[in-house]
């Protein structure tokens, strides 16, 4: 069971043996903001369902609110909210944002923000001053925007100043960071494209599931991107009628990533964990997640919106190319605690740059609970603890690094056999305030 300890600021979980019963996801953070801002640039009224209601999205709507967009929660159901659209032109043309530590709503809101022709100041908190942001800005650059950085150079906080967009017919931006400075690209670009643009990808582009999403919930919102190759991407001629259009209405799926642990308690747990909310009609990459499941050993089914996850016969350890589950892959890393054999999670630069360096951060945490890690600059290898003995109980606790789903993925060390104490449990208030709630309603 979960027990608040007598220290403010953790949580204690103790052992944990069996896991089954159901979970009805939240809403997906990254379409939750994607949808946000393309319902705000948009022509019309969107009503949008199952929003995830959590810091990142408070981020993004209060930015949005500020810059004069109407954005109205539903008093009548839970997860609903009302967007009336500017048609691309935000009425408040001079506006200060503080945008805490939310990447999927500084990078895609600075580069619409940089097609306005207005002055704009965006900052967060101090971790996000040192998530990069330079690839975006050289590529906003290519289109004449003005943008400044106040401090260090590739990093918030950034000023834009007023300026005429003039969009080329090509530009390049980087996509070896991270996808979403693709994606800021890919939707911002279209309110001023009066003619085909097209997008070059230099490098290597990581985490592709989420470009896919982006896309994918363009097109609902009436543009529709050509991809024509894996480096290049074809914004179409926009006439200034037709810009975004609404939907009307538009449901966010469930959050996939979060889908992870719950799925990896029903491995554990024995289960059966059935989440609601995603299956195998998601546009998320991470649905993968499953594969890698099945991988490692776990009995998984799955129907048009939902997963189910049943204990593993013997789980086993995997050397996985997590390119397409970036976020997900984390809670393999739990995983291979238990497994037999060492287990090798390669591709994973971009844990490097996220709310904290998570390649260093889960190595440092793992280590605490006994565990032999050789981590690498897109890589981290775990070795098992094969026997009780070899599990350590860490003195002071884990530590988050107020990061959201480093306190998610090691709530699931609590199957270990001693208790597991989580310091500041509140960080997932990021994605999802009610997780340990959720969780312990389906642990025993």
């Amino acid at each position: 069971m979960i027990a608040v300890s007598s220290a403010k600021d953790s949580l204690v979980i103790n052992p944990l043996k069996l896991a089954h019963g159901v979970i009805r996801l939240p809403g997906s953070k990254s379409i939750s903001n994607r949808v946000l801002l393309l319902a705000a640039l948009s022509r019309g009224d969107t009503l949008v369902k199952n929003l995830l209601d959590a810091d990142d999205t408070q981020v993004m709507r209060h930015a949005l609110r500020q810059l004069g967009v109407q954005v109205e929660d539903s008093t009548e159901y839970i997860g609903n909210c009302f967007v009336r659209g500017c048609g691309g032109v935000f009425p408040v043309r001079n506006a200060d944002l503080f945008m805490g530590n939310a990447g999927t709503a500084i990078r895609p809101l600075t580069a619409a923000l940089a097609m306005q022709g207005a002055s704009y100041r965006l900052s967060g908190v101090a971790r996000m001053h040192e998530r990069p942001i330079g690839d975006l800005v050289d590529g906003l650059r290519q289109v004449g925007a003005h943008i400044q950085y106040e401090k260090t150079e590739g990093y918030p906080p950034l000023r834009i100043e007023g300026s005429v967009i003039q969009l080329p017919r090509q530009i390049q931006v980087r996509g070896d960071v991270s996808s979403q400075f693709l994606t800021a690209l890919l939707m911002a670009l279209p309110l001023l494209a009066r003619q085909p643009v097209e997008i070059e990808v230099i490098g290597e582009l990581i985490s592709r599931p989420y470009i896919n999403i982006t896309i994918q919930l363009m097109a609902r919102f009436g543009v529709h991107v050509e991809q024509l190759d894996a480096k290049h991407f074809l914004i179409p001629a926009c006439a200034e009628q037709s810009i975004y259009l609404s939907p009307k209405e538009i449901s966010v799926e469930g959050d996939a990533s979060s889908a992870s642990y719950f799925l990896a308690a029903g491995v554990l747990g024995k289960g059966p964990v059935r989440v609601l909310g995603v299956g195998k009609n998601s546009i998320q990459g991470d649905v993968a997640f499953a594969i890698a499941l099945q991988k490692m050993g776990a009995h998984v089914s799955m129907g048009e919106d939902w997963i189910e996850v049943s204990g593993a016969d013997a789980l086993r350890g995997i050397t996985l190319d997590c390119t397409p589950i970036p976020d997900a892959a984390m809670t393999l890393a739990i995983l291979a605690l238990f497994a037999k054999g060492k287990t090798r999670l390669e591709k994973i630069a971009s844990w490097r740059v996220k709310e904290t360096d998570r390649i260093a951060a889960m190595a440092t945490e793992l280590r605490k609970l006994g565990a032999q890690v050789e981590e690498g600059d897109d890589y981290i290898e775990i070795h098992p603890l094969s026997q009780q003995s070899e599990w350590l109980s860490p003195l002071n606790g884990i530590d988050t690094y107020d990061d959201h789903r480093m306190a998610m993925c090691f709530s699931l060390a609590a199957f270990g056999p001693n208790p597991i104490q989580i310091n500041d449990p509140q960080c997932v208030n990021k994605t999802f305030p009610n997780y340990f709630a959720e969780f312990a309603s389906i642990n025993h």
